[in-house]
C-alpha cells in the first residue's frame, strides 16, 4: 500500500511486506520535515493498521540517509500556527498522530540516520525502539524558537528518552549525538551508517517471527507499567490470558518439542 502525498512535495510512503510495515518520511527538499498532511497520513495509518493481522512490526525512517526528519515543516506555521489558538490546534493534530502511533498494538522501530530534530525526535519517541547511525543526532530547538513545547510531547520524551536526555535537549536546544543518546538509554543500538539498516532488518525479522499475541500483550503491559491509564493493566492481563489460550501457544510448545522454528499465526 502507498499513501497519497499531501502536499505534493511531501508524503509518508507506506508498504507492508513479510509482516513488516515500512514507513518513509519523504520531504527531501526540507530534510524530511513533517508537514500537516504527513501528520494526518501517520494518524490514518495508525487507525487502519491497528486492526490488521498481517502486520507484526513497523519501522519508520526518513528518505535517504541525511535526516530522519529535520522537524516540523515551518511552511505550515504562518497559516496553522500564527497565534496561540492556531498553535494549540496544530499541537492537537500532532498529538493525535503521536498518540495513535504510540498505541499501535505491535512493536515499532525508529531507524535514525542523520538529523532527528523537533517533530522528528517527537515521532521517534512514539516508537518502542530506536536504532541510530553513529552520525545521527537528536535535538529539540523549541527554546531557540521561543515556542511553548506541548507538555504531552514532553511527557512522551521523558518516557522514551529518560528525564536526563529530555532535560539536555529541551534546556540547551543543542544536539544530542547518537553515542550520548545510547549511553543515556535513549537509543537501543547504534551502528555505522552503512551497517545500521542491516541491524534494523535483523531486529525487525526477529520480532516478526515471534508470537504476535505475546508481543501485543507485552507491549500493553509495558505501557501500563509506564503509567498508561484507561484500564491498560486489566486489558494487558486479558491479552496475556488470551495468548496462553491460543493456538500459537500450542504451536510454540510443539515446535520446541520438535526442535523446529515455530509457525505463529496470531491466533
Amino acid at each position: 500500500m502507498t499513501s497519497a502525498p499531501a502536499p505534493a512535495s511531501s508524503a509518508v510512503f507506506v508498504t507492508v511486506e513479510g509482516g513488516i510495515a515500512r514507513l518513509v518520511l519523504s520531504n527531501p527538499q526540507r530534510r524530511n520535515a513533517i508537514s500537516s498532511g504527513m501528520w494526518k497520513t501517520l494518524a490514518d495509518f495508525a487507525a487502519e493498521a491497528g486492526g490488521r493481522s498481517d502486520i507484526r512490526a513497523a519501522v519508520i525512517r526518513g528518505e535517504g540517509t541525511l535526516a530522519f526528519s529535520g522537524g516540523a515543516d515551518i511552511s505550515d506555521f504562518d497559516a496553522a500556527r500564527a497565534d496561540a489558538s492556531g498553535a494549540q490546534t496544530y499541537d492537537d493534530v500532532v498529538e493525535a498522530a503521536c498518540a495513535a502511533f504510540q498505541a499501535l498494538p505491535f512493536p515499532t522501530l525508529a531507524l535514525v540516520h542523520g538529523a532527528c530534530v523537533g517533530a522528528g525526535a517527537a515521532l521517534s519517541a512514539c516508537c518502542d525502539l530506536r536504532l541510530a547511525a553513529t552520525d545521527a543526532f537528536f535535538a529539540i530547538p523549541a527554546a531557540r524558537l521561543g515556542l511553548g513545547y506541548d507538555p504531552r510531547g514532553v511527557s512522551r520524551l521523558v518516557r522514551a528518552f529518560g528525564p536526563q536526555a529530555a532535560r539536555l535537549m529541551l534546556f540547551t536546544a543543542e544536539r544530542l549525538p547518537a553515542e550520548r543518546a545510547f549511553a543515556l538509554g535513549a537509543v537501543d543500538e547504534i551502528a555505522a551508517a552503512d551497517a545500521v539498516d542491516a541491524a534494523a532488518e535483523r531486529l525487525l525479522s526477529r520480532m516478526a517471527e515471534n508470537a504476535p499475541l505475546t508481543l501485543k500483550a507485552a507491549k500493553l503491559a509495558i505501557r501500563a507499567a509506564e503509567g498508561a491509564g484507561g484500564g491498560a493493566f486489566a486489558e494487558a492481563r486479558r491479552l496475556a490470558a488470551a495468548a496462553n489460550a491460543s493456538a500459537d501457544y500450542r504451536e510454540g510448545r510443539l515446535a520446541f518439542a520438535e526442535k523446529r522454528a515455530p509457525r505463529f499465526k496470531g491466533a
